[in-house]
């Protein structure tokens, strides 16, 4: 099998976001910012972190968007996400932690509201500052097919760590035939399932290891090897991404993570079949 055809085996249906133009906040709407449709029980999310500011202090979470599963359910080709309720997604925008430390868990939410005719605008924390209080924006959706990048790639076929110079070797092929199969690709990307669009290095042992408590900021060889090399076996298998979000700009309205970055939700394969959003692991790389 040729490269191109192994990609094509390895295609992933996604649901692509176009993030712009002026939204509503109708009850239940799939949108990005505005006041998020919760539960009456719903307790806002908080995290412990230390902001630009260095205060070390509990922090609202900021809600990022809101998808109406029936909306989804057209696109979700795959038949992965639930087919009915609300996702809703938050993100702690002032620490902007990177996932790489186990203490970040909580940085970022995932809620499944199954209910929707309980769901009503929920009021901003009073604590919450008018920056992190977002404006309401469209977002509009069409199904694409994701193909796996050069980390994500050589990932998977283990080509580093089996055969250095075969690693070496492939690559340029690889991006030739990539780029057959993804001729353009676009500067700005969300999008819900379906391969990452990586700019820095191969997010699933990462994630893998790091919520199992193994803090990844300095050597990975400090992981036990037989837990390390479980996780380089079959992660990548197991964690999916569930949502990717770029920069988001509008009007006199702009979001980026980083130096020009993208966050990360993934969840593993179990947890997303068995709706378990609250385990989500988030990852943020920028250049």
């Amino acid at each position: 099998m040729d490269l191109q055809e192994t990609l094509n085996a390895m295609r992933r249906n996604s649901i692509f976001l176009n993030i712009a133009g002026k939204g509503t906040q109708q009850r239940c709407g799939t949108r990005f910012g505005g006041q998020p449709d919760v539960p009456p029980d719903f307790v806002w999310p908080t995290f412990r972190g230390e902001g630009y500011d260095g205060v070390v202090k509990d922090r609202p979470l900021t809600f990022l968007a809101q998808f109406n599963c029936a909306d989804l359910a057209k696109y979700d080709t795959e038949h992965q996400l639930p087919d009915h309720g609300l996702l809703s997604f938050f993100y702690e925008t002032d620490t902007q932690c990177w996932g790489y430390d186990p203490s970040d868990k909580g940085c970022a939410r995932v809620f499944w509201f199954e209910d929707t005719s309980i769901l009503s605008a929920a009021d901003f924390p009073p604590d919450m500052e008018e920056c992190f209080r977002f404006p309401t924006i469209a977002i509009e959706m069409k199904p694409e097919w994701s193909y796996p990048e050069w980390e994500d790639f050589s990932e998977r076929e283990h080509l580093l760590r089996r055969d250095p110079k075969q690693y070496l070797a492939q690559s340029e092929p690889f991006e030739k035939a990539r780029q057959l199969l993804v001729p353009e690709e676009p500067m700005v990307s969300s999008k819900l399932l379906g391969w990452p669009d990586i700019i820095q290095n191969s997010m699933a042992v990462e994630c893998d290891l790091v919520s199992q408590g193994y803090y990844l900021g300095g050597k990975w060889e400090e992981v036990p090897e037989e837990i390390r090399q479980r996780a380089e076996d079959t992660a990548l298998e197991r964690w999916l991404l569930l949502f990717q979000l770029d920069m988001v700009e509008d009007d006199d309205f702009e979001l980026m993570f980083g130096d020009s970055g993208r966050i990360y939700f993934y969840i593993t394969r179990e947890d997303l079949r068995e709706r378990r959003f609250d385990r989500v692991w988030l990852i943020l790389q920028c250049y």
